[in-house]
């Protein structure tokens, strides 16, 4: 998005009392700054009405991918037309992976054009058409030998929303036999938490696990069986009936009014259109948050995902430290998780109303799952670990207004922009500071950014329109970087945060995704737990493939450098059952009786199709950040690979002797302890004390099982 959007959503709204997404955006009067679009055009008539011009202002043009779509009108549609307008809502859908943004009164080219206001009015109903029309399916539900309860229109649709489910719980674990019982049964599924709430406000008294008779769904699904009696077919029709409200929400962002030629007030509107939660199948973006120690990280986490201010005193963190030296000295030394979630209608959904992570996750259509780091110097390997094995999607850097750019705030900028990790700005506790301390520090970091080795372009939010356009452009220009002031105390531009992180679109792309999930599965293992009555769990992220509970697996390279076979017996994603994992989420994998002392971070768990290669010699382009004298041959160095962390030796230096501060250069590394599985491409980051250095791996010299025992001396 270009400084034009900029111009258009940026300085000429202002924010209105609308829904937790920003409500109506409305222009400023005539009276105010001249309309968006560039430089003023010639007088039509000898006048310039209010300082409005004959050149129409523009956005850029349509791209056929993505999840943005344009729409000059959305009138009457005729019935072909309107089914094509809801497969482009499919497909743009499916481009933001449950998220969509839609311009009304904008032209495929660009050009902003409005519309009157009854024409939007009309075209905001047909969206929402299209959206419910978007949960139906051409499926036909089966036949109960009696007359219907509903019109026929929405049983059709109802039932394409709930065969799914009943089919995905008969191929995903459940027993046939559960299903077609000789007695009178009544089938339950685990309907999700937002269902069950509308469920019993809309049929009191009933039970809200109760999907239905079994009598027609498994003739419909598994063939007659004999003995069947018929159960109670209400539930059945009321869930059709609550099904059918289950598709996509939109919820309108902001409006413009663009009258640059016309007499009639005209408008854009701009339309975010989200997934109701399905099967948890919810937009899930990873944040990583960084920050100088005493800033204020796991107090502001506390705070989102809580729902209550802090007391100044450190008490929004209790619940996210894992150790007992941690609540004591208020410093976090692991790697936690916290969650927050948004509904369709991008409402937060946290455990303010003492909900479980279970009814998070199941409630929510977008998750922010937040990497807590640490912020000390000294476990600067744990932060480092966090940012390159658990794959955030961005990282939140956390500045302290009171002491600005201080102790690990510069190194953890760095890390971010050596790995290519977006990043955004938080500047806390303005409480505790006068207005002129915030604007030094804000200030400060706008230095910081402009300089030659960042080239970002900063954008400080003090509006919900200035939220909403940094979301999007942050999202589609790598150099913007937003910066939010406020405070954990007493809640200043908490919410500006919150419009900024329910906006957020997804910064990968679907086709990425797509082609990853078609490649064998290849787990990282990041952690490990045991877990009674459960047994060895392992927790991280699924780099490829797809994988499902009951899935036979491999995994090592052990000290010797042999892979051992494993069953994954449960999969829990986001701290709730899950039975299908795929590329690119993180979940915890049950692996039954298998002994936890075979194990370790840094392993992979794969297909045994994929026949996996093993190295201890590999070579890596570098690039050599920081050194106090020259790096040589020999030199030893802590090497970080995705998940991988070891200390690894410098046989050979191709081309060179030896290196100084920002010089390049080919290096070929051994590991000293055991063999590792790396892949060609990988980004690495080494370092020992105050030397730095990163690049990527270029090539790796696989070894046998043998040969690694053979080389670590076994």
């Amino acid at each position: 998005m270009d400084s034009r959007v900029s111009e258009l959503f940026g300085g000429c709204c202002r924010p209105g009392g609308g829904p937790a997404m920003g409500g109506n955006l409305k222009a400023r009067g005539a009276g105010g700054s001249s309309s968006c679009g560039g430089p003023k055009g010639k007088k039509k008539n000898g006048r310039n009405r209010g300082g409005k011009t004959n050149n129409p202002p523009y956005l850029p043009p349509e791209a056929e991918d993505g999840n943005i779509e344009y729409k000059l009108k959305l009138v009457n549609p005729s019935q072909y037309r309107f089914e094509h307008l809801v497969t482009q809502m499919k497909w743009r859908l499916q481009e933001g992976r449950g998220e969509a943004v839609y311009q009304i009164g904008v032209e495929d080219n660009g050009l902003l054009v409005g519309l009157a206001e009854e024409e939007m009015r009309a075209s905001l109903k047909t969206l929402h058409r299209m959206a419910e029309k978007y949960a139906s399916s051409s499926l036909s539900p089966p036949t109960f030998g009696r007359a219907h309860a509903y019109p026929a229109s929405q049983v059709q649709r109802g039932w394409g929303r709930a065969r799914p489910l009943l089919e995905q719980s008969l191929t995903e674990g459940q027993s046939k036999s559960r299903w077609c019982s000789h007695s009178l049964t009544v089938p339950r599924l685990p309907i999700p938490f937002h269902l069950r709430c509308s469920f019993q406000k809309r049929c009191p008294g009933m039970d809200c696990t109760v999907v239905g008779s079994t009598v027609r769904w498994c003739q419909e699904l598994c063939g007659p069986e004999p003995g069947w009696t018929r159960g109670n077919t209400c539930e059945i029709w009321q869930l059709w009936l609550f099904c059918d409200r289950v598709g996509a929400d939109i919820t309108v962002l902001r409006e413009r009014e663009v009258d640059y030629d016309s007499d009639m007030p005209r408008k854009i509107t701009e339309v975010l259109v989200r997934k109701v939660p399905d099967n948890q199948q919810f937009l899930d973006l990873r944040v990583a948050v960084l920050g100088n120690v005493d800033s204020g990280k796991s107090t502001l986490l506390g705070v989102l995902t809580q729902g209550e201010l802090d007391n100044g005193r450190g008490r929004a963190r209790l619940n996210l430290f894992r150790h007992l030296h941690e609540i004591q000295s208020g410093r976090t030394s692991s790697i936690s998780f916290e969650i927050l979630g948004f509904n369709s209608k991008g409402e937060v959904v946290n455990y303010s109303d003492s909900r479980t992570a279970e009814e998070i996750c199941e409630s929510s259509s977008k998750m922010i799952t937040f990497i807590d780091l640490a912020g000390h110097h000294k476990y600067l390997h744990t932060t480092i670990f966090g940012l390159t094995s658990y794959c955030p999607d961005c990282a939140l850097l956390l500045v302290s207004a009171n002491t600005g750019i201080a102790g690990t705030t510069r190194e953890h900028l760095g890390l971010a922009l050596a790995l290519k990790v977006p990043f955004f700005i938080v500047v806390s506790k303005v409480d505790l500071c006068a207005k002129t301390t915030v604007e030094r520090t804000v200030r400060q970091l706008e230095r910081v950014l402009k300089q030659p080795g960042c080239h970002k372009v900063p954008m400080l939010v003090t509006s919900e329109d200035d939220a909403v356009t940094a979301a999007q452009q942050f999202a589609q220009s790598p150099n913007v970087t937003p910066i939010f002031t406020l405070s954990s105390v007493s809640g200043e531009s908490l919410d500006l945060l919150k419009v900024f992180l329910n906006i957020l679109p997804p910064l990968t792309n679907s086709k990425e995704q797509e082609e990853l999930m078609q490649q064998l599965t290849e787990f990282q293992v990041d952690e490990i737990y045991t877990v009674p009555e459960v047994g060895t769990v392992v927790g991280g992220t699924l780099s490829s493939g797809i994988c499902r509970e009951g899935d036979q697996l491999v995994v090592g390279p052990t000290d010797d450098g042999c892979f051992l076979e494993l069953r994954v017996c449960s999969i829990q994603r986001n701290r709730s059952a899950c039975r299908v994992l795929r590329a690119g989420q993180a979940a915890t994998l049950a692996l039954g009786d298998f002994d936890r002392a075979l194990l370790r971070k840094g392993m992979v768990m794969v297909s045994p199709e994929m026949n996996p290669t093993i190295c201890s010699v590999f070579e890596a382009e570098i690039v050599l950040l920081f050194h106090a004298t020259t790096f040589r041959r020999g030199f030893q160095v802590t090497v970080h690979v995705g998940n991988v962390r070891q200390t690894a030796v410098v046989e050979k230096i191709h081309a060179k002797d030896k290196l100084r501060t920002g010089e390049k250069a080919v290096v070929r590394f051994r590991f000293l302890k055991h063999p590792e599985y790396l892949k060609v491409g990988a980004k690495l980051l080494f370092r020992e004390g105050v030397t730095k250095g990163i690049g990527h791996v270029t090539d790796v010299q696989a070894i046998t099982a043998g040969e690694a025992q053979a080389s670590m001396g076994f």
